[in-house]
C-alpha cells in the first residue's frame, strides 16, 4: 500500500509541477495531495518535498496561512485569461456556446483564486 501511495504522490507532484506552466491545471492542490500521500508512504519523499526551495514554499504558505502570494495571484489570473481568451477567439470562434463555457470557466477560476487571502510577506 505504501508503494501505491508513493506512486500516486509522484503522479500528483508531476501534475502540480505541470500546473505551474499550464493555467487550467492547479498547482497547489496537487502539491498538497502529494505531501499528504508522501506523509503516509515515505517520510524521505515528504522531507524532500517540504525542503524543496520552490515547491515546499507553495505547500507551507497554503497550509500555514491559507493564502496565496500577490505575485502568484496576478500571474495565475493573467495566464488563465490569456490562455482561455486565445481559445475563445482562435480555437472555438464559431461556437458561441463553447465560448460562453470557456468564459464562465475562466471567471470561476479567477473567482476561486481571488477568494483566498493574499499572503503578506
Amino acid at each position: 500500500m505504501k508503494s501505491l501511495l508513493a506512486f500516486l504522490g509522484v503522479v500528483s507532484l508531476a501534475l502540480g509541477v505541470a500546473g505551474i506552466f499550464l493555467p487550467l491545471l492547479p498547482t497547489t492542490p496537487f502539491l498538497l495531495l502529494a505531501a499528504w500521500l508522501f506523509v503516509r508512504s515515505s517520510p524521505r519523499l515528504y522531507a524532500w518535498l517540504m525542503s524543496h526551495p520552490r515547491l515546499g514554499e507553495y505547500i507551507r504558505n497554503f497550509r500555514e496561512n491559507r493564502a496565496i502570494p500577490l505575485r502568484v495571484k496576478v500571474v495565475s489570473v493573467a495566464m488563465v485569461w490569456l490562455t482561455i481568451g486565445f481559445c475563445i477567439v482562435a480555437v472555438v470562434g464559431q461556437w458561441w456556446w463553447a465560448q460562453a463555457a470557456l468564459a464562465l470557466t475562466a471567471a470561476a477560476i479567477t473567482w476561486h483564486i481571488l477568494s483566498y487571502a493574499t499572503l503578506k510577506k
